[in-house]
Parts: C-alpha cells; sequence; structure tokens
C-alpha cells in the first residue's frame, strides 16, 4: 500500500503488477464461467482502458491549463464524469473505472487462462492505445464515446449495430429512436433470461433480467424530490421530459426538464441518469408517457428504456453471446471497436 495525504483525507493506494490486476477485474465484472472467448476479449479491452488511463493521467499531470467536465449555466448543466474524480492514482476499483475487488478475489481457472493467453495484448488506433470503453448492454446499437464524455469523437468508439444485420438505424432521430426503444430487435445482447447469460453474469447482476428494455415508473411527487435534490432547484412541479439531443444508440444527451417554475436542461448521459433514479437509470435511451393528468399537471410517469450502461464500445452482454455462438475473441473486438488493430505492448 502507498499512503497518500491529500487535503484532509489519507488515502490508502493499492500497487500492484497490471496481470494480477486484471485477474481481478476481470473475475469481479463477470462470471469465470463466462464463454472463454469472452473472457480474452475482456482481457485486451480491460488492459488497453487501464494502459489509456495510466497514460492520460500521465498527460494530465504534465499540462499546465486546467481541464473542465462540466459547463453551468443559470437554466443549463452539462456534465460527464471521468478522470477528475481520482487525480491522485491511476483507477478506482468500482463501477466508474472497473470492478476491481482484490488480488484474493476468487478467480476461476478460465479467468487466469484468459488473462494469461492475451498477455500483453491491447487494442490500438493510429499508433495509440485505444481507450476501450465498455459497458453491460447497449441495447442493440453502441453509443459513440462524445456523446457521453469530453466532445472529442474516437474513430474506433463508433456506432454499431450489434448484430450480424450491419444497417444502423438513425436512432439520433426522435421519432426513430421511439420506435426502436419500444420495439424489441434483433441483437446479439437480446438474450432475455438464458441460461448462457445467467452463467456469464455475476451474481449481483441478475437481479433483473429486463436490461434489453426496461420499464420505470415515477409519481410527481417522487419526480419532482429527485430534480430537487439531485439538481438542488426547485422547478416546480414537472410536466414533461423532453428529449433536446439523443446519440446513435438512442440515449439522451441533453434533456430539457419542464416544470411550472421554471425549465431546466441536463447532460450528459450519466448526469441524467442519476438526476431520475435515486443512484441512476440503467441508460439514458428512454421514451416518456405521462399518465393521470390533473388541471394539466401529470401525475405519473412511465419511462420505457434501452440498454444497461452508457453502451459504449463493448457490450458485454452481447459479447458473452457472440462468444457463444462461437465467435472467437478478435471478432469480437474488431466487432465493437471498428478500424483498431490488435497489438502485444509487451510479454
Amino acid at each position: 500500500l502507498k499512503l497518500v495525504v491529500d487535503a484532509d483525507k489519507v488515502y490508502a493506494i493499492n500497487l500492484l503488477p497490471v496481470e494480477s490486476y486484471l485477474e481481478s477485474v476481470i473475475a469481479s465484472e463477470m462470471s469465470g464461467e463466462a464463454p472463454f472467448e469472452f473472457l480474452k476479449a475482456h482481457a485486451v479491452i480491460s488492459r488497453s482502458w487501464l494502459l489509456a488511463q495510466m497514460e492520460k493521467r500521465q498527460k494530465q499531470q504534465q499540462a499546465e491549463d486546467n481541464f473542465f467536465t462540466f459547463v453551468k449555466k443559470d437554466d443549463e448543466l452539462t456534465r460527464w464524469y471521468d478522470r477528475e474524480e481520482h487525480t491522485i492514482y491511476d483507477v478506482c476499483a468500482d463501477d466508474h473505472c472497473q470492478r476491481y475487488q482484490g488480488v484474493d478475489y476468487p478467480s476461476a481457472e478460465k479467468v487466469e487462462q484468459a488473462v494469461r493467453q492475451t498477455r500483453g495484448q491491447i487494442l490500438t488506433s493510429e499508433g495509440l492505445i485505444c481507450d476501450a470503453r465498455f459497458s453491460k448492454c447497449c441495447g442493440g446499437v453502441t453509443e459513440e464515446f462524445q456523446y457521453c464524455w469530453d466532445d472529442t469523437p474516437k474513430s474506433y468508439l463508433s456506432a454499431t449495430r450489434d448484430s450480424r444485420e450491419k444497417t444502423l438505424p438513425d436512432l439520433t432521430d426522435e421519432q426513430k429512436a421511439r420506435e426502436w426503444i419500444d420495439s424489441s430487435p434483433e441483437a446479439f445482447c437480446n438474450t432475455g433470461a438464458s441460461k448462457n447469460i445467467k452463467l456469464a453474469l455475476k451474481d449481483y447482476d441478475q437481479e433483473t433480467n429486463d436490461y434489453y428494455r426496461w420499464k420505470k415508473s415515477f409519481t410527481q411527487q417522487q419526480l419532482k424530490a429527485l430534480v430537487e435534490e439531485k439538481q438542488k432547484t426547485d422547478l416546480g412541479d414537472i410536466v414533461d421530459l423532453q428529449p433536446l439531443q439523443r446519440g446513435t444508440s438512442g440515449r439522451i444527451c441533453k434533456l430539457r426538464i419542464v416544470g411550472t417554475k421554471k425549465s431546466y436542461v441536463i447532460g450528459k448521459e450519466l448526469e441524467i441518469r442519476r438526476t431520475l433514479s435515486d443512484t441512476h437509470l440503467y441508460s439514458s435511451a428512454f421514451v416518456v408517457k405521462t399518465a393521470d393528468q390533473k388541471d394539466g399537471i401529470p401525475q405519473r410517469f412511465e419511462l420505457t428504456g434501452a440498454g444497461w450502461g452508457h453502451g459504449v464500445g463493448l457490450c458485454q452482454i452481447g459479447a458473452a453471446n457472440m462468444a457463444d455462438q462461437g465467435f472467437g475473441y478478435q471478432d469480437i473486438l474488431l466487432h465493437y471497436y471498428k478500424d483498431a488493430e490488435i497489438n502485444k505492448t509487451y510479454i
């Protein structure tokens, strides 16, 4: 352990070799009984993401200018969550980065083999290590980086149809997004409660089977209280939730909350998810229906949503299903990371 004093706190920072860290990450993220080729694919992206974050931290420490992860106005907050929450160490141990439950966390032999057989392998693009993001379930189409974080598109994180069908629906269009979310198109991640996916998921991720399409309802009182608590502003009664911009997966990255006192715009996707939940919604790819009007004020809000997580990069449920259908780990990687290359950075 390395102890670091920062302001009025003391941080205990765990130092360990990359490959040992990865064994715990893979075992913490997914079940050790998941398809082997999926575990290998995950080892490559987890390694890539880690090394990319380490490089990014070094560059930010050397830079003289500050970096900002929000834009705040009187009637708008656009915020994304990335490195700013842990500048004194490389990565954290929870879903903000990658799950890491300690080097003594029980891992299966398949996990250890997956890490060993891909040792040193990373994804690269234009000579740089890929910032290989991943989420639990994309909902049928993967999202692009700039709709979730800063406005710097990454070619290898472009929109991908999560199926053998390659035609992309234009989910930035509001009507097409509504039709897509209200339906259940074929996709690798559209698996329901299949036995194979139950084997792939950790026990604590099996609380629901509706990650591909889900529903959430709020009373007027619940929604009003959430918005006031999370955004520290009183909008009055909530009249409507209006999508102003959607990304390539149909995820809302800019949402107007219309109240009887005033309206307020929030983004990006995680800020929206955190505002509309005690913790956070499965995703911001949702459509809203109101009900029980009283003096023009809806008393219930019904959300129908798609996917689980930000949807950028590899879709864990989709990738596990691809492996179960016979795809190799290299095919899986190049399906989710367009134009990327698989290289070995060390032996």
